[in-house]
């Protein structure tokens, strides 16, 4: 078993090795790019946005945000096969984690997942996730996924708008990321399977990189998952060539 794993993960990092970087020009600046994974309904998602953006700006990198949807959609069994501590670990976790960093936190008003925290059931109909996520995918589409995660993410687990998802809530919301939510509305009206296939192919190359959780930062087919990890990723890329921003 032990060799096993071990041959695993000398493969692994040859591929990686031998791969090419993804990266382009900007003048004379190389500029790398990275994917980061992120679920609306993570709160380490939204404590780590911010400083994915900054990197872009302080750093030739940039960053293609791929929505993924929340384990509660994607594996509606995760609450019942989970330790019991899993929970309670994590809501103490994340407010203090919020705490750490100086950022404001307070748990969504409604939950972009519908589900009986009691229970741990989530329900069968979800009526904020999917949208959520697809009008992500269109902001990213549009250049602006970045922006769209800080927005939104602050919204919901920094401000805590009540109602958030009504339209003369989620408006402004969106205005703050330079996009406008009825243009966005009109672009993914009608293509639910396409945008469902889009977001499972996002959850699916997450996967061939090495994870499954959010946010996940993938360099150069490499994991970095968790906001805790945004320094190492920056130190490998600097193996890359990463530089700093003129």
């Amino acid at each position: 078993m032990a060799a096993t794993v071990r041959e695993g993960l000398e493969k692994l990092a040859i591929h990686r090795q031998s791969s090419t970087v993804s990266k382009h020009f900007r003048g004379k600046e190389t500029v790398l790019t990275a994917d980061l994974y992120y679920s609306f309904r993570s709160p380490y998602s939204y404590l780590g946005v911010f400083r994915y953006r900054q990197l872009t700006r302080d750093w030739n990198l940039e960053i293609n945000l791929c929505p993924v949807y929340p384990i509660a959609v994607r594996n509606a069994a995760f609450f019942e096969q989970v330790n019991p501590l899993w929970v309670p670990y994590l809501l103490n976790d994340v407010v203090r984690t919020a705490e750490f960093n100086n950022m404001p936190f307070a748990f969504p008003r409604p939950d972009p997942i519908v589900q009986d925290m009691e229970t741990r059931e989530v329900a069968a109909e979800q009526p904020y996730i999917y949208r959520l996520t697809w009008l992500a995918l269109e902001a990213a589409r549009q250049g602006k996924g970045l922006d769209f995660a800080c927005e939104v993410g602050n919204a919901l687990w920094g401000e805590q708008v009540e109602n958030w998802h009504l339209p003369e809530n989620f408006a402004p919301i969106v205005a703050r990321a330079g996009l406008d939510l009825a243009a966005l509305d009109a672009a993914i009206e009608g293509r639910d399977v396409e945008l469902h296939a889009e977001v499972e192919a996002n959850q699916a190359r997450e996967e061939a990189a090495g994870h499954w959780g959010t946010p996940c930062l993938v360099f150069n087919d490499e994991p970095f998952f968790g906001q805790d990890r945004i320094d190492m990723a920056i130190w490998r890329m600097q193996q890359h060539g990463l530089t700093r921003r003129d």
